[in-house]
């Protein structure tokens, strides 16, 4: 994967992971009400480290793709990210509210914090292309 910034798919993971934290630490309370697994008050070690490397696998496959269809300013890795949210996670949140009755507000939550993510990794690996 040449072509590839490295240092910005590390800073945006980490980015996405401190920006998730704050995002879940904002809407604590809505959580809790909406999901049982929300009353855990900090997740074990094992669960944080887990997420790091998600934020990690999303944002190098951002990169990846940014870099195989030519984006190379911030403006237009903002829209992939857009893209990105309306094709996958948006996609797949709604899915779980029509099938598997998943509450609307949790996946809103959920969302939203997917949408923080994206858009901030696209911002970085624009920037630092």
């Amino acid at each position: 994967m040449s072509g590839i910034n490295y240092w910005a798919v590390a800073v945006s993971a980490l980015a996405g992971f401190v920006a998730a934290s704050v995002f879940y630490s904002i809407f604590a309370a809505q959580l809790q009400t909406v999901s049982a697994a929300a009353a855990e008050t900090r997740p074990p070690v094992w669960k944080m480290l887990v997420e790091l490397v998600r934020e990690f696998v999303v944002a190098l496959v951002f990169a990846g793709i940014a870099n195989e269809i030519g984006v190379d300013n911030v403006g237009s890795s903002l829209l992939l990210a857009l893209a990105l949210f309306a094709g996958f996670p948006l996609v797949l949140w709604t899915g779980a509210i029509l099938w598997e009755k998943t509450p609307w507000k949790l996946a809103a939550l959920h969302g939203g914090d997917w949408l923080l993510k994206l858009l901030l990794i696209g911002a970085i690996v624009g920037v630092w292309r």
